[in-house]
């Protein structure tokens, strides 16, 4: 008999990870003010459980305290949109060009093939929260098979600010098909092995997505 165990999860833990997702899919929408005692009432947990889990958000970018306001979902403004669209230009278009070197070595080719085809089938269920984790996800794939441990640190750091960025800038995209559109090539050029290719492709697009981005905010 195959029984796992049950895993017993710190609150604080739960409360971050409940309170990541609320503010991921925009259930919570950006700059939206919140409180402690709200949250704590919401969630069944204690203001104190709250508190952490909420400093632990700060450090991820999506919470903000604002001094004699409280707290705050974090609005991405121009100059945030623009530092966390050349950062992942950067790191991506590096982590591309590693991975068109290194497709063919340690099963890399298949683990792409898998995280693309999982992707696509997330694009054509048309649930952009949904959407938003995979298209991440690919991306994590890319940097992962880059083999530069070092890289993948660095876009740890990132990674849950990353992931409101692209569910900014998917929502304004009516046909979820089009995002699927926008990382095919990027794809074919890494698992065709054309470094360049794949390098440029990938900052093009991260660049493209943050005008649009900051585009839509300046209206």
């Amino acid at each position: 008999m195959n029984i796992n165990p049950i895993v017993k999860i710190p609150a604080e833990e739960q409360a971050t990870n409940a309170l990541r997702e609320f503010i991921v899919s925009g259930q919570i929408p950006q700059g939206t003010r919140i409180t402690e005692a709200v949250l704590s009432e919401k969630l069944n947990l204690s203001r104190s459980t709250v508190r952490t889990a909420l400093h632990l958000l700060t450090r991820e970018g999506l919470v903000r305290l604002k001094p004699y306001s409280g707290w705050m979902i974090t609005m991405l403004t121009e100059k945030d949109i623009w530092e966390l669209c050349t950062l992942r230009s950067a790191i991506e278009r590096l982590g591309a060009r590693l991975a068109a070197e290194f497709i063919d070595t340690d099963n890399n080719s298949e683990k792409l093939q898998l995280a693309f085809k999982h992707f696509t089938q997330t694009c054509a269920s048309n649930d952009y929260a949904t959407i938003a984790e995979s298209d991440l996800g690919l991306h994590e794939v890319i940097i992962g098979i880059s083999g530069n441990r070092r890289l993948q640190e660095q876009y740890d750091l990132i990674k849950r600010q990353t992931l409101l960025f692209i569910r900014s800038s998917n929502d304004l995209i009516p046909d979820s098909g089009e995002i699927l559109n926008q990382h095919k090539p990027i794809v074919e050029a890494i698992l065709s092995g054309d470094i360049e290719l794949a390098g440029r492709l990938s900052e093009e697009h991260n660049i493209e997505e943050g005008k649009k981005l900051i585009s839509s905010i300046a209206l």
